[in-house]
């Protein structure tokens, strides 16, 4: 007995043991599938649909997700220079093996229907896809900048928290001297602005001073 049936936009003559290889379906390696769209069944006697066959179904068992082979497509239009193109494709099929096929009774098998990536059996595809190592890894990806700004929240607000010295002044107010320059200042000794606008750029050596920050500290001592 054989069957012709429709998948993909194609059509498919098949006998039970075959193996096809169909558009991409939303299914697993291992599962049972059946397609429903048959348009003739033949053997002793031929049923032809019109435009299906009511009742009727081929049952298959899902091998694998696969590529087709790798086409190249060449463009060149005349007289244009350098207008030129190459692109290469690998159509993303499904190898199915067929074990069954129903003359009737396939609407009551239980049997999943066999749906096409690109309609509504993409979104059972996509829960698929999401237990697969490259799903994790790309979970993975998305979720590291956001890992990654937590642990540098507690770092910056520690940062704007640098302590200063008892009844010293605020020298991150100073333009350029942030937390861990005001920090390194007041371990040399200076934490007000008069100790700053008293330092001798040229002769203190315990931390780097630049001249503006002098200048300001004098205007801010004031």
């Amino acid at each position: 007995m054989f069957a012709v049936l429709k998948t993909g936009g194609k059509q498919y003559k098949v006998q039970s043991g075959d193996v096809l290889r169909v558009e991409k379906l939303a299914a697993i390696a291992g599962q049972k599938i059946q397609f429903n769209d048959v348009l003739m069944l033949g053997g002793d006697t031929v049923t032809v649909g019109a435009p299906l066959v009511a009742g009727a179904g081929v049952q298959a068992e899902v091998i694998d997700q696969i590529k087709g082979v790798k086409t190249i497509n060449f463009v060149k239009r005349r007289r244009k220079h350098s207008s030129k193109r190459t692109k290469g494709h690998r159509q993303k099929l499904t190898l199915v093996r067929i074990t069954d096929i129903l003359a009737s009774g396939a609407d009551k098998s239980g049997v999943d229907a066999a749906v096409g990536a690109g309609s509504v059996g993409s979104v059972a595809l996509a829960a698929i896809d999401a237990n697969t190592p490259a799903a994790n890894k790309d979970q993975k990806r998305s979720a590291a900048p956001k890992a990654a700004a937590t642990k540098a929240a507690p770092k910056t607000a520690a940062a704007k928290a640098a302590p200063k010295a008892a009844g010293g002044d605020d020298l991150t107010a100073i333009t350029g001297v942030g937390p861990a320059a005001a920090k390194k200042l007041v371990e040399a000794g200076i934490a007000t602005f008069a100790d700053l606008a008293k330092v001798d750029v040229a002769t203190f050596e315990s931390v780097k001073v630049k001249p503006e920050w002098v200048a300001q500290a004098a205007d801010l001592a004031k």
